[in-house]
């Protein structure tokens, strides 16, 4: 799919959560089913850079990322939430995407490149609405496959 991470299609859900911790127990649940990683290691990394500060970068999308061993390449995963959660996020607003990132240890510039493709996909104010009004994960899934294969392209 993309040349910076991969998302495959499992990786993608819809959910619920009351608040940031119980978000993120879920992404980690994610990658841990799907990308067959340790779900507490995923976690404990997550959780450990949010305390760095907010991964929620405004415009109602968050992008917890971390480094993980083991990895060979950047894996995504991709939360639409039911409602907006507050994710301490610059600009205050409630998160209602979810869009994780996790790199192999020591993955600096590739990580970063792909923090970068992200962000720049969910500026997109039509693409965020496109993904918040989606009827499934299937079209969720679509609509990022299109931007990521377009953008490598």
């Amino acid at each position: 799919m993309s040349t910076l991470f991969i998302l495959l299609p499992e990786a993608v859900t819809m959910a619920s959560g009351d608040d940031k911790a119980s978000i993120l127990a879920r992404l980690a649940d994610v990658f841990a089913q799907v990308y067959e990683l340790d779900r507490d290691l995923v976690l404990e990394r997550v959780t450990e850079r949010e305390r760095l500060g907010s991964t929620g970068f405004g415009r109602h999308v968050a992008i917890p990322h971390a480094r993980i061993p083991g990895l060979t390449r950047p894996v995504a995963a991709v939360i639409r939430l039911d409602r907006p959660v507050d994710f301490d996020a610059a600009d205050g607003m409630p998160v209602d995407l979810v869009f994780g990132l996790l790199s192999p240890d020591g993955a600096g510039a590739t990580h970063l490149q792909a923090l970068a493709a992200i962000s720049r996909m969910m500026r997109d104010e039509r693409m965020h609405a496109a993904l918040v009004a989606a009827s499934g994960t299937d079209v969720i899934y679509s609509l990022l496959s299109n931007v990521i294969d377009r953008d490598a392209a």
